[in-house]
């Protein structure tokens, strides 16, 4: 992790100056070698964990007057329990990022915590003073030298998905080298959901320019400026998302029998593209390298002046892939009579179809709870109705 929250935000720097030994893990901020006292009056040392709240590198005020902190209950010099600070206690914790706390503390100020120098430094004397009766001069500010940081993906922190308690749970897709192929409508929402997970990498692949019908169906707003150089899609989202995840690739190419190599090392892959021969390759290769994937479609019809369609999420991984060919996916492109492929607008749809994917993928990697492991989900939009089938 960068050293810019230590240099930019006074009370952090305020913390490593005067010694307490703290760092920045995931989008925690952590001081260790905390001494106090346990029940059986023996100095000991703990851990104390602060959620973050962050604007780019510097803090703001704590958003909340709790802390969690690894170790046994904290006691008085006398062994006795120090009551006043008890908020959840002698519970196994798992924050993600390494970190674990076995208990969470409260100690409200009437006027709140001005920044985590006051929250952090509360907390280590409350802990504190007790192991300095029972051992004179020990103290938290052990003036050690920081660790280096996580290699993250992203260029700031996540404060997010910490302060929501879901670290460890996102940890489940870390290791994850998403592909998504096709970015000109669905799969630029896909993108922009994935982009906000700590995925390891995510590679890009459309080899169409990005035009003017694109920019009203894909997120955020582009300028005509942007519009009049006519970048290709993947170039353009990759200097977007750049700003956030470290590891984007763009691959300006359509995907065909003789480039298929540049999937290799994809864990998973969202097919945002439409039917044809050529689909039919790359799923044979994702199912080669033991890749899952969601496959997403749309399907519209214009009638009595109102559009009506089906969206469709269909699922395969290395237990269930035989539906994919039982009629759920279509190798054969729609014509000149699909409004979906003369790219009528419909920019809800496309972000409606790339949740229900990436749901799905965060299910299938145990993000969400899955009930029915359904491989196939379609959502009819004029009845608002959501149907799962191929359950697994």
């Amino acid at each position: 992790m960068s050293p810019a929250p230590f240099s930019r935000s006074a009370d952090l720097k305020r913390l490593r100056d005067e010694g307490y030994f703290v760092r920045i893990q995931g989008g925690f901020l952590v001081m260790r070698e905390v001494p106090y006292v346990d029940g059986q009056r023996q100095v000991r040392t703990g851990t104390l964990i602060s959620s973050l709240t962050m604007a780019g590198d510097e803090t703001r005020s704590p958003d909340t007057h709790v802390v969690y902190f690894d170790g046994d209950y904290p006691c008085r010099a006398d062994g006795t329990p120090i009551q006043g600070i008890s908020h959840q206690t002698n519970t196994v914790l798992s924050l993600g990022h390494g970190l674990t706390a076995r208990q969470a503390f409260s100690s409200k100020p009437d006027t709140g915590y001005t920044d985590y120098y006051h929250k952090m430094t509360s907390y280590a004397g409350i802990l504190s003073g007790p192991a300095a009766v029972v051992r004179p001069g020990i103290t938290p500010r052990v003036f050690r030298a920081p660790e280096d940081g996580e290699d993250s993906v992203f260029n700031y922190i996540d404060t997010a998905s910490d302060r929501a308690g879901i670290g460890a749970l996102t940890e489940r897709l870390h290791a994850e080298r998403v592909a998504i192929i096709g970015v000109g409508g669905t799969g630029s929402y896909v993108l922009d959901f994935v982009a906000k997970s700590p995925v390891r990498e995510i590679r890009l692949f459309d080899q169409d320019e990005f035009l003017q019908h694109n920019a009203f169906r894909t997120p955020g707003a582009a300028s005509l400026g942007e519009l009049r150089e006519a970048p290709k899609k993947v170039d353009y989202l990759k200097t977007i998302y750049d700003r956030m995840h470290r590891f984007i690739s763009a691959h300006p190419v359509a995907l065909h029998d003789g480039n298929l190599d540049l999937l290799n090392g994809v864990t998973f892959a969202f097919l945002c593209v439409d039917a044809g021969d050529a689909k039919r390759g790359i799923i044979e290769k994702l199912k080669a390298i033991g890749a899952s994937f969601v496959d997403v479609g749309m399907g519209l019809e214009l009638d009595d002046g109102s559009l009506g369609g089906i969206l469709r999420v269909t699922a395969s991984t290395p237990f269930k892939r035989n539906h994919v060919y039982q009629g759920r996916i279509s190798f054969v492109g729609g014509g000149a009579d699909d409004l979906y492929s003369s790219n009528i607008q419909v920019a809800d749809l496309n972000a409606l179809n790339a949740v229900l994917a990436v749901v799905k993928w965060k299910k299938i990697r145990g993000f969400y709870r899955d009930l029915e492991r359904e491989h196939h989900c379609t959502y009819t939009t004029d009845g608002n109705m959501l149907l799962n089938g191929d359950l697994g």
